[in-house]
């Protein structure tokens, strides 16, 4: 089976990944890689971000790899938090910090529309390729669920009556923002690798 490397360390985003890509390629860390750098994301937008993570894998291990980005955005928010929703509560905040404070903003509006976007940056035989998921939905006003991680336990995909938190990993990944992501990146690498 093929390798290729995903420029992460995050484990509910490479289980995820793993999940989805088990059958194609054996997804290896950057830990598996010996890679314990921490890469920067100084970029202002989703694309940026993965293409810096991506470029720093190739550039340092010359090994083809996909960086990802991706975060929440919620409409009354001016689309915040975006490419900072890791870090939303400040540098070293839980997930738990990011949904109180977002709650905390939200409370009282009315308008609770937002969506989750991933994209992925590949690097395949020196060449740049995104894909890019998206799945809306709504901020929720109570927390529901202990399943996936960061903002699921408030977010509902349209036309589901659970939360990302309320759904096992087949369930989420057979939607999710960084299902659609991946789909679009398998469709590729089927093609071209």
């Amino acid at each position: 089976m093929e390798s290729i490397v995903f420029a992460s360390n995050n484990a509910h985003k490479l289980e995820e990944v793993r999940f989805k890509l088990k059958d194609i390629f054996r997804v290896k860390s950057l830990k598996e890689i010996g890679c314990f750098d921490d890469i920067p994301e100084t970029a202002d937008t989703f694309e940026g971000n993965a293409e810096l993570k991506a470029i720093w894998v190739k550039e340092k291990y010359n090994l083809d790899c996909f960086g990802d980005d991706s975060g929440l955005e919620i409409e009354a928010l001016d689309n915040r938090p975006g490419i900072y929703s890791a870090r939303y509560a400040g540098a070293d905040c839980s997930y738990a910090d990011n949904n109180a404070l977002v709650m905390k903003q939200l409370a009282g509006v009315e308008n609770r529309k937002a969506h989750f976007v991933t994209v992925i940056c590949l690097m395949l035989h020196g060449e740049v390729n995104f894909f890019r998921g998206e799945v809306h939905g709504e901020i929720i006003t109570e927390y529901r669920g202990t399943e996936g991680f960061g903002y699921d336990p408030i977010f509902k995909p349209l036309g589901y009556d659970k939360t990302f938190a309320e759904m096992n990993l087949e369930e989420k990944n057979k939607l999710s923002h960084r299902a659609i992501a991946l789909n679009k990146m398998l469709h590729f690498l089927k093609e071209n690798y």
